[in-house]
C-alpha cells in the first residue's frame, strides 16, 4: 500500500513544488497532460485485450460500471439535496446561452474510442504489446507529475481554499457520499468493501481513476472505473442546466473533479460568475483527493 501511495504522491508533490507559473509554459503542460491521458488509456485498452475469458470479462466491466455509477450518483444526489435543505444557496442569476452539450459529450466519448483502439490492437497479440502494462506505469508517473504542475499553476492557495467554505463543504459531502455509494455497489456486486471504496473515489475523473484502478486491481476493474466516472461526467453535462436554478449545490456536486475544468464553462454560464470560486475549490479538492484515496484503498 505504501509503495503505491508513494508512486502517486511523489510525482504529485514534485510537480506541485516546481515553480512553473508562465502562462505559455502552463499551456504546454496542459496540452501534454491531454496527450498523456490518451497514451495511458490506449495502454489500458491493450491490457484489457490480454485478459483470459475476454467476453465474460467485458460483460463484467459494463455491469460493474453501471451498478457503481447508479449507486454513487444516487448517494451523491441524496446527500447534496439534504445538505442544500440545511444550507440553501441564494442567488439571482439567469442562465446564459450554454455551450453545446452534444459537443462536450462527444469530446468525452473520444476517450472511449482511444480505449477501444488499444483494445483492438491488443487482440492481435503482438509480442511487443506485452510491455504495455510496464509502459503504462511509467506514463502514469509522468501524468501525475504534470497534474501536480497543473494544480500548482491553477493559482489556488490554502488561504483561498479555506475561505471558500461552500466549495469545501460540497467537496466533503460529495467525497463521503461517493464512498458510501461505492460500498453499497460493492455489496451488490459481491466485491470487497475496499474495492468499492476505491471505485467510489474517482469523483468523475475517469482518466485518473481508470489508470490507477488498473494498476491496483487489474484491467477489468480499471475499465469499470473508467466507464463509471465517464457516465458521471455525461450525466453532469445533462443535469447541470435544469438543476442549477433551484438546486445549485446538486448541480455543482455532481460535477465532481470536473468542476475545475471540463464542466466549469457549463456551470459558469448556467449559474453565473459567483459559482466559479466554489466550483474551482470543489474541483481542486476532489482532484487532489481522488488519486490519494484510490491509492489508499488499493493497498
Amino acid at each position: 500500500m505504501y509503495t503505491g501511495l508513494l508512486i502517486i504522491l511523489l510525482p504529485l508533490i514534485i510537480g506541485w513544488l516546481l515553480p512553473f507559473r508562465h502562462p505559455r509554459l502552463l499551456h504546454v503542460v496542459n496540452r501534454a497532460l491531454s496527450y498523456m491521458v490518451y497514451v495511458i488509456l490506449f495502454f489500458m485498452g491493450i491490457s484489457l485485450a490480454f485478459l483470459d475469458n475476454l467476453s465474460s470479462n467485458l460483460v463484467r466491466v459494463f455491469h460493474t460500471a453501471l451498478i457503481c455509477a447508479v449507486c454513487i450518483l444516487l448517494c451523491n444526489l441524496l446527500a447534496l439535496w439534504l445538505w442544500e435543505k440545511r444550507q440553501p444557496w441564494q442567488h439571482n442569476h439567469r442562465q446564459e446561452q450554454l455551450p453545446s452539450r452534444l459537443k462536450m459529450a462527444l469530446d468525452s466519448l473520444q476517450l472511449c474510442a482511444v480505449v477501444v483502439l488499444g483494445f483492438l490492437l491488443g487482440l492481435t497479440q503482438w509480442p511487443l504489446l506485452h510491455h504495455a502494462t510496464a509502459a503504462g506505469e511509467y506514463a502514469l508517473m509522468c501524468l501525475l507529475l504534470l497534474v501536480g504542475i497543473q494544480l500548482r499553476g491553477s493559482g489556488m492557495t490554502l488561504r483561498q481554499i479555506v475561505i471558500n467554505r461552500r466549495g469545501m463543504t460540497i467537496a466533503a459531502v460529495v467525497t463521503l457520499s461517493a464512498l458510501v455509494g461505492g460500498m453499497i455497489a460493492a455489496l451488490i456486486l459481491g466485491l470487497p468493501l475496499k474495492t468499492g471504496l476505491a471505485l467510489g473515489s474517482g469523483m468523475g475523473w475517469y482518466s485518473i481513476s481508470g489508470i490507477l484502478m488498473t494498476e491496483g486491481f487489474g484491467p477489468v476493474l480499471g475499465s469499470a472505473a473508467f466507464f463509471n466516472d465517464l457516465i458521471r461526467e455525461l450525466v453532469a453535462i445533462i443535469l447541470i442546466p435544469p438543476l442549477i436554478q433551484r438546486h445549485r449545490t446538486l448541480a455543482l456536486g455532481i460535477s465532481g473533479a470536473t468542476s475545475m475544468d471540463f464542466t466549469l464553462p457549463v456551470l459558469q454560464r448556467a449559474g453565473g460568475s459567483e459559482i466559479v470560486p466554489a466550483a474551482i475549490v470543489h474541483g481542486f479538492i476532489t482532484s487532489l483527493l481522488a488519486p490519494i484515496l484510490i491509492a489508499l484503498f488499493s493497498g
